[in-house]
């Protein structure tokens, strides 16, 4: 119904197509990617519950955010890099709420951070308030409120789209207040408040066509030397999954990756051609021999 889309569950690597797992971007061949619909990340979970959806043990300690868990990543739209998250090219110290106060100007980008659980993104108005999309509604909330206890920074600069001018983006995140359920036009408070600061319709629901040639690549950088590249159609369905990534934290996401490799090379050695020629199925060699 209008721009409501039914929920979807994510699929893991191994049910999706992506480019080369060694990071190896070439031309050759057609491209592939990943083009689905997912669900809402950070507006579904309750005050009090755990990520996995079950009550969090009022006993048990939070664990301490560890910035070393930061997943680094960059963003292309084409061959032009729209976001890039990186400890040599931004800084990612995180503050205390209170902190924070201290050093935000009206129209900066928040990001409120904890481990195991999507990052949560807001618009500084002033007067220690902030705006931000929070369980399917966009909200005005004083700043040390909307962080729930989480550590905190600005985020200005991930992405690389020029911003609007201050009083535009405070304007645009201040005329949306109140907005709910299907008047909404943003799946998470990243894309609500990226596009307050950057004011591209490709952050809003359905503001691209997914058709065609997938234009974003979202690449993981697992090591100094190694990255892995996933393609999408639309810049929100790419934040989607990013925010899957960070949500899960580096070790997780290596792991993830890791398990996928060795389920394609099986795959390959069960394709292997029965005459021992050393080649496989889609090279043409299997339904020569049969």
């Amino acid at each position: 119904m209008g721009n409501q889309m039914d929920k979807l569950s994510h699929l893991s690597y191994a049910e999706v197509p992506t480019v080369d797992p060694n990071g190896v971007d070439t031309e050759d061949g057609p491209r592939i990617g990943v083009s689905y619909i997912f669900s809402n990340d950070d507006d579904e979970l309750e005050e009090g519950c755990a990520v996995d959806g079950t009550e969090k043990d009022p006993n048990q300690e939070e664990k301490q955010y560890d910035q070393r868990d930061e997943v680094e990543c960059a963003v292309y739209n084409r061959d032009e890099c729209i976001y890039e998250k990186s400890v040599k090219s931004a800084s990612l110290e995180v503050y205390s709420p209170e902190n924070l106060l201290n050093k935000c100007k009206a129209g900066d980008l928040v990001e409120f951070v904890a481990t195991g659980q999507y990052p949560h993104w807001a618009v500084y108005v002033g007067d220690f308030q902030v705006v931000h999309l929070h369980r399917a509604e966009v909200k005005n909330s004083f700043l040390t409120d909307a962080s729930q206890g989480r550590r905190c920074r600005i985020v200005n600069d991930l992405y690389k789209f020029k911003a609007l001018g201050a009083d535009m983006v405070v304007q645009n995140a201040m005329e949306q207040v109140g907005l709910k359920d299907r008047e909404l036009s943003w799946r998470n408070s990243e894309c609500f408040a990226a596009w307050c600061r950057f004011g591209k319709r490709e952050f809003k629901m359905g503001g691209e066509i997914r058709i065609g040639k997938q234009p974003y690549r979202l690449k993981i950088f697992m090591s100094d030397k190694h990255s892995h590249v996933l393609e999408f159609q639309s810049l929100e369905d790419m934040v989607m999954e990013k925010r899957r990534n960070d949500h899960l934290g580096r070790t997780a996401v290596l792991q993830e990756l890791a398990t996928h490799f060795n389920s394609v090379e099986e795959t390959k050695s069960d394709l292997l051609c029965p005459n021992g020629c050393g080649e496989n199925e889609y090279n043409g060699c299997w339904s020569q021999s049969l």
